[in-house]
C-alpha cells in the first residue's frame, strides 16, 4: 500500500480543499477525487464506473452520495457502493487527517 501526504497541518489541508470542493489529485499514474464535508475526507476514482464520466463535476447529496452528471448514478462516499444505477462500485481510498497533513492511501 502507497501513501501520499498533501498538506503540512490540518489548517493548510482545510485550505487545499475547500468544504464540498471535488479536487482532482494525480497520485503516480492514477487520477482520482477527494472531497472534503466538514472534517471527514473522501477519496475516490475520478470517474464513474459506468461509462467513464468525470465525477470532479460530480453532486453530492445530504445521504453522503456521489452523484454521476452523465446518467445521475449514485455511489456511497464512505463504501463506494452503488446506491442507484447499473454499474459496479466505485473504488474509493482510505484517508487520514494528521497533524502532518492529509494522508490518502492507494493499492
Amino acid at each position: 500500500m502507497k501513501q501520499f501526504l498533501f498538506g503540512n497541518s490540518p489548517d493548510s489541508v482545510n485550505d487545499l480543499f475547500p468544504d464540498r470542493v471535488i479536487k482532482r489529485l494525480l497520485l503516480d499514474e492514477e487520477e482520482i477525487g477527494v472531497l472534503r464535508i466538514g472534517n471527514t475526507f473522501f477519496a475516490f476514482q475520478s470517474s464513474c464506473p459506468h461509462r467513464g464520466a468525470s465525477l470532479i463535476q460530480a453532486h453530492i447529496n445530504g445521504q453522503g452520495e456521489i452523484i454521476c452528471p452523465l446518467h445521475q448514478y449514485r455511489f456511497d462516499l464512505k463504501t463506494g457502493q452503488l446506491k442507484m444505477g447499473f454499474c459496479g462500485d466505485l473504488k474509493v481510498f482510505q484517508t487520514q487527517l494528521t497533524e502532518e497533513g492529509l494522508l490518502v492511501f492507494t493499492q
